[in-house]
């Protein structure tokens, strides 16, 4: 959920199914001008509820302030393909595939599976080719998507690519780069616990209650006009000075939106340079993305560096592959291979506790969160089906964009998790082809 957007995403069981709530069957904004009750609009605070959000997902920018991650202006990277043949036979194979959910009974295909978890875009990779690609609901291949707090974990590594070129210091004092929250919860904090979230802050971040501190969080974060009688504070930054103790530092992790927001500020003042700007400098441009990227901002400009990031499909897919390949793409090495390496070694799975229960045995580290089992597997996660899931022992990365009516990924967690175990296995026991063909040999109009 991003905080600054003012809005709450209903928490009932989906009544629509993911082909009817598809929003050009819905008929969101369309028409000139399109009917008044199916307009998606500022001031309403309900566009990320369900089935708006279907649509918003793909239109933060008609209705937030953003600022740019630019790509540059050099040609994009091409991502490599399998031959056209070689895809549409993976493709038809892996919808086939099949797998248990969680506590279920049945099995289901992975291509159920998709509809299951209201997909709005899938890409597969496996040995650096793009293997399996598809499109649905509001997004096709041109379009970006919101990442949700999959932008932690491009907060977490661009702060972990600083530590391993030893700019920044994982042990100094919160208190010690940033003076402004001398009086906060973070103040006794040092860097590596708020980039592992095991902070003692009090902040509630339960979606599901409207008295929750994410939405005093949401309404300080918002860009719009505060209101005549508003009392607190303006901004992240802001907001972040006066976040009160609750606990220890360093006993237990606890996922808390505003750690992310801290990370950004001490990744800003030790670059010199925003969270966009820096993402710009050495992710986007070096990795010859194919499309520049947006964050949004608070009324003050600042990028929100806990969910605020949208971008496109493959680009991520850019991300996860430098994350498989521990700082290399395209045989370009753009940061360290250690800070990488220093994700994966995770945190204390002791303080992770039980409130992920496909998880458990896991562990989060620089906002990445750590799978348990052999296979070290590790994702950036994020609110209604977002992630970039990698597998580095199938030599897979999977990047999804979706739009699950609830945000909340313990539901989506026993379906996804045993799908793509199931994926992983299949690329294992089969590899690939040795044929590379560009993005333009695959047929587009295949990918939905």
């Amino acid at each position: 959920m991003a905080a600054g957007t003012g809005s709450k995403a209903l928490s009932q069981a989906p009544v629509l199914s993911a082909a009817e709530s598809d929003p050009r069957v819905m008929g969101w904004m369309q028409g000139f001008p399109p009917p008044p009750d199916k307009i998606i609009m500022q001031p309403e605070s309900d566009y990320f509820s369900f089935p708006r959000l279907r649509w918003s997902v793909c239109h933060i920018r008609q209705l937030l302030p953003t600022v740019e991650i630019s790509r540059g202006i050099g040609a994009p990277v091409p991502l490599d393909y399998v031959d056209v043949l070689a895809f549409a036979n993976q493709r038809a194979a892996i919808d086939a595939l099949t797998f248990k959910p969680i506590g279920a009974d049945k099995e289901m295909t992975w291509r159920e599976s998709l509809d299951a978890n209201y997909t709005d875009g899938i890409l597969i990779l496996h040995e650096d080719r793009v293997v399996y690609e598809r499109y649905f609901g509001c997004l096709d291949d041109a379009g970006k998507h919101a990442a949700m707090s999959m932008t932690k974990s491009l907060t977490g590594l661009l702060a972990q690519i600083l530590v391993a070129e030893g700019r920044l210091d994982e042990n100094a004092l919160v208190s010690s780069i940033i003076p402004e929250i001398s009086r906060s919860a973070f103040a006794t904090a040092t860097v590596r616990q708020v980039m592992d979230m095991t902070t003692g802050l009090r902040f509630s971040e339960n979606y599901s209650d409207p008295k929750a501190d994410i939405w005093t969080y949401s309404a300080a974060a918002s860009p719009l006009p505060k209101p005549a009688d508003y009392k607190g504070p303006n901004g992240y930054w802001a907001y972040l000075e006066q976040v009160q103790p609750e606990g220890r530092n360093g006993d237990a992790f606890h996922y808390r939106t505003v750690n992310a927001d801290m990370l950004g500020w001490i990744v800003s003042r030790i670059a010199d340079k925003s969270v966009a700007e820096l993402a710009s400098e050495r992710l986007w441009r070096p990795m010859g993305a194919e499309q520049d990227a947006y964050m949004t901002v608070d009324a003050k400009g600042v990028p929100f560096a806990g969910g605020g990031l949208s971008a496109g499909l493959r680009d991520l897919g850019r991300l996860g592959l430098l994350m498989l390949n521990e700082g290399v793409i395209d045989n370009k090495r753009l940061f360290p291979a250690a800070a990488v390496q220093r994700i994966r070694a995770g945190g204390d799975p002791a303080k992770f506790g039980t409130n992920y229960p496909a998880l458990i045995g896991g562990s989060y580290a620089s906002m990445w969160w750590i799978f348990p089992g052999r296979d070290g597997v590790f994702a950036a996660r994020g609110v209604h089906g977002q992630t970039i899931y990698v597998d580095p022992a199938a030599r897979m990365v999977i990047v999804r964009f979706a739009s699950y009516p609830q945000a909340e990924n313990n539901l989506i967690d026993p379906t996804t998790i045993p799908a793509f175990q199931a994926v992983a296995d299949y690329l294992k026991a089969k590899p690939q082809a040795s044929d590379v063909e560009p993005p333009a040999a695959v047929p587009k109009p295949s990918n939905r």
